[in-house]
């Protein structure tokens, strides 16, 4: 089965002309075994990996839930169903996390999907729901599943591999290096594809110094963005509360940006994601939580405002730059009184900063938010029409448009967004009026 073609509107859809060693290898070890274990890192393409092999094996008269994915995270989640749906399958999916509307989620699932995907809890509060059954459920993909046992989620994910008696392929996915494959999943002999290699340094990637001194380190980071121009950065702190400060720091110096972290509610955190990914921000300042599995275009700065205690959450991180075959730099904040962990060699080249440099320029984007959704009926080319027809705009003013379950967000030049909102503040889409304004937290 191993030599089924990768269709061609499939590589077209995400822009490459092939598939790369890994996705070839993956796709093929899925087709021919019932237990795959793969190991590559972030930014490889993974979930196009084993998305195709399921692509191949579902079958289109078969009814019931076929494949399940289970990850830790919503914006996993969210990502993974985002490709699943870029790769046009004609499929049915859906996508169930903690924090999504339940009665919305049991709706979609009475007609039941080919493709489930959903975080641990959320899976499990399903089952025990009966929302939909797990009996018809052939293949089961762990995306990120150390991760998930990081977060505490043994137990869910015991319960629902013992709900799943009719199992016939199981694929595990990690992008750390030395993952344990846990007893629960009850594995025999899988097949093991290990793409990390043993080297921690990834390749394209430049490691730089930046020492803080007497200034202190949001003074430097300050200067770091200074420094950087109007190129996108990824901000990385170990606490919740530090991402708040620093998100703090920096509004009240000049430089714009959005925050992300777990304690944050869940439109907050993706209308953060939505307003980086497009372009209205060019700053994000995150914890750990941003370090992989979400859709997030590649950057050419990571800045470690803190590093992390595990040299496996610092190649993760990193992994957000300098992904396949481009280059990138992460800097590293640190003092005279730090103390640099071992996975950090001591050679590596410091930036001296220079200080006359000015802000960062303001995004050309602003991001509106829409009040309306695919619940709505409403679509892309709905919000395009509108925005040109009734809105008076040229296409070249327009940016990404997401549209979501009850609301979307659309790019638009920062110096057209005013006139635009006064223009459409009395006009109907689609015969409903809906509450269009700048997003912002």
């Amino acid at each position: 089965m191993s030599d089924i073609e990768t269709p061609p509107a499939v590589l077209a859809a995400f822009g490459i002309a092939a598939l790369n060693e890994m996705q070839e290898a993956a796709k093929a070890a899925i087709l021919e075994n019932p237990e795959v274990f793969l190991l590559s890192p972030t930014g490889s393409g993974k979930t196009l990996a084993f998305l195709l092999p399921v692509l191949s094996l579902m079958q289109t008269e078969a009814r019931g839930v076929q494949c399940l994915v289970v990850v830790p995270t919503r914006e996993l989640a969210l990502q993974i169903e985002q490709v699943w749906r870029k790769m046009a399958t004609g499929y049915k999916v859906t996508c169930c996390y903690g924090g999504h509307d339940m009665p919305t989620e049991i709706r979609s699932l009475q007609e039941a999907p080919a493709l489930l995907i959903g975080t641990p809890g959320r899976i499990l509060d399903h089952i025990f729901r009966k929302s939909f059954t797990a009996k018809t459920i052939s293949m089961l993909v762990l995306d990120e599943f150390d991760k998930s046992l990081q977060l505490g989620f043994q137990e869910e994910m015991t319960e629902i591999l013992g709900n799943l008696p009719h199992l016939k392929k199981k694929v595990l996915v990690s992008a750390t290096a030395g993952s344990q494959l846990p007893d629960f999943t009850r594995l025999t002999a899988p097949v093991t594809l290990d793409f990390i290699r043993s080297s921690r340094q990834v390749k394209g990637l430049s490691l730089r110094l930046v020492e803080t001194g007497k200034d202190g380190k949001p003074e430097k980071l300050v200067q770091l963005l200074r420094f950087l121009g109007s190129d996108s950065a990824l901000i990385f702190c170990n606490l919740r509360d530090t991402v708040a400060l620093i998100g703090s720091t920096l509004t009240a110096a000049g430089i714009e940006c959005a925050v992300f972290h777990g304690k944050m509610e869940q439109p907050d955190r993706e209308r953060a994601l939505i307003r980086f990914r497009n372009g209205s921000v060019s700053h994000l300042v995150a914890t750990d939580l941003a370090a992989r599995g979400l859709d997030i275009p590649d950057m050419k700065h990571v800045i470690h405002y803190e590093l992390p205690m595990k040299p496996d959450e610092f190649t993760h991180r990193n992994g957000r730059t300098a992904r396949m075959q481009s280059e990138g730099t992460a800097y590293i904040l640190f003092s005279e009184t730090d103390k640099l962990p071992g996975f950090i060699r001591e050679n590596t080249q410091r930036l001296e900063l220079p200080w006359q440099l000015p802000l960062p320029v303001t995004p050309d984007w602003t991001t509106l938010y829409i009040s309306g959704g695919k619940k709505n009926k409403l679509s892309k080319m709905d919000i395009v029409g509108f925005l040109l027809q009734k809105g008076k705009l040229d296409k070249q003013d327009l940016g990404l448009i997401e549209v979501k379950d009850t609301a979307s967000f659309v790019a638009v030049k920062r110096d057209q967004a005013a006139a635009l909102l006064l223009r459409i503040a009395d006009e109907k889409m689609k015969g409903k009026k809906y509450k269009i304004e700048r997003a912002s937290l």
